[in-house]
């Protein structure tokens, strides 16, 4: 690329770069104010967190400016963003590990940037080799399939771990099928209704003032419904479940615009989950000790096999008040080995308080958002389904996971996207960036003259 191509490169870039350095700034500050706090000294790590958060900037940048020049501006800061500050919260938990080795927890945060680093490359690899993301739509039913091996594969292969079977070994390493699976998923369910949307959205009786959709068309939405429940049984893993079933429904009402579907949506999630919690033995613990989880601190409630994690996490939240402890200042090494995975969310809450809390939400808000503007900017049918569905699924998980660590619905033991501990679920979610950044530059592109 030579300066020229750079200096003509469009506005938008020339904002990112801005909204990247601002990036880079915020999250090293906040990596040295960690060590300042914790150690009194410059944290040792300092030169290779500098450089690992010079490289998820710049070289992004640069390869967006040469092969996506018309992409939006505010998808890769934000996920950069996001991706930073969960190293800063790991960097800060290991020091806490470290100087309390009775704990028994392994440090993460160094493992982590190792996994940003590879999930940023295979951003990169994703927007140099797929110039048109139409082209996944010739490969639908095959990603379909791939992805039910997927699904079903922890049941009869994986490791039961913490209660649920999301996870399948290989050698030393793990891997989460399900977060692959969510981006799978999009892309079938956004080809197969770009063909089917006319079918679907046909009307049928009226129930309740509800029009509801005629009987035949309720089998492709009963088959995703069945097995969304075969996971949640063999597995008992509620988040995929949620999401795997909710993605579906929010690009179905997408392809249809009928209110209908999400009711019936709603209904059935509703009825599966109630059936599935008093039946399966793992589920229910979780759903008993969200209704009381106080009672987890008692010896009836350990005698239960009630996880007492909900009620750490909410002592947690409430130790921070409005403006928290302070990075550093907080104990959230006392809810043990959740302190690095999805239960992050309480070190935010406990040491930058609600405040840092609703900043948190409102940058997967935004991020959300800006996936939903691309969807509704794509002039392809396939295109737009799918961003709405990738976005979608950001939304629901990062709801299954906040609302289970906060007490609003029962645990699901999923990453926080970005922010938690897991190599598989940050090399998703930097695909999920680059198909949506894909989709946006052709977006534009089809927009702008030619």
């Amino acid at each position: 690329m030579t300066f020229a191509a750079l200096a003509q490169a469009p506005d938008r870039r020339r904002t990112e770069a801005r909204l990247l350095a601002l990036v880079v700034l915020i999250t090293v500050f906040g990596y040295t104010y960690t060590g300042l706090s914790m150690g009194r000294l410059l944290p040792g790590g300092l030169a290779v967190f500098t450089a690992g958060m010079l490289f998820m900037t710049l070289v992004p940048h640069l390869v967006l400016r040469r092969y996506a020049p018309r992409a939006d501006p505010l998808i890769l800061p934000l996920a950069t963003l996001l991706t930073g500050i969960g190293l800063v919260l790991l960097h800060r938990l290991d020091l806490t590990y470290a100087q309390t080795p009775q704990l028994k927890t392994a440090q993460a945060a160094n493992g982590q940037l190792l996994w940003t680093v590879i999930g940023v490359v295979v951003c990169l690899a994703i927007l140099l080799l797929l110039r048109d993301h139409r082209i996944l739509q010739r490969y639908i039913y095959l990603t379909m399939v791939i992805a039910l091996v997927l699904l079903m594969a922890p049941a009869f292969f994986g490791a039961d771990m913490y209660g649920a079977k999301r996870w399948i070994l290989l050698g030393p390493l793990s891997l989460q099928p399900g977060e692959f699976v969510k981006i799978m998923i999009s892309v079938f369910f956004a080809g197969y209704l770009t063909v089917n949307r006319d079918a679907l959205a046909l009307a049928g009786r009226r129930v309740m003032g509800i029009q509801l959709p005629p009987g035949r068309q309720l089998a492709p939405i009963f088959t995703i419904w069945a097995i969304s429940l075969l996971v949640l049984i063999f597995e008992r893993d509620l988040g995929t479940s949620l999401i795997f079933f909710g993605v579906f429904v929010i690009m179905l009402y997408m392809a249809t615009d009928r209110t209908s579907w999400v009711v019936c949506g709603l209904l059935m999630a509703t009825v599966g989950a109630a059936v599935v919690g008093s039946l399966e033995p793992h589920v229910h613990g979780r759903v008993t000790a969200w209704l009381d989880p106080m009672r987890a601190f008692t010896a009836a409630g350990r005698a239960e096999h009630m996880s007492d994690q909900l009620a750490e996490a909410l002592l947690s939240f409430g130790s921070g008040g409005i403006s928290g402890s302070g990075l550093g200042q907080g104990h959230p090494e006392l809810i043990g080995f959740a302190g690095n995975s999805d239960f992050i969310l309480t070190t935010v809450g406990e040491e930058l308080g609600l405040a840092g809390v609703m900043a948190v939400i409102m940058l997967y808000v935004l991020l959300a958002q800006r996936g939903l503007r691309v969807g509704l900017s794509a002039r392809d049918p396939f295109g737009k389904l799918l961003a709405v569905g990738l976005s979608g699924a950001l939304l629901l998980q990062v709801f299954v996971v906040a609302g289970g660590v906060t007490g609003l619905i029962p645990l699901t033991g999923k990453a926080l996207p970005f922010l938690a501990k897991g190599g598989s679920s940050l090399v998703a979610n930097w695909v999920m960036v680059a198909l949506l950044l894909r989709i946006s530059d052709r977006a534009q592109r089809r927009r702008e003259p030619a």
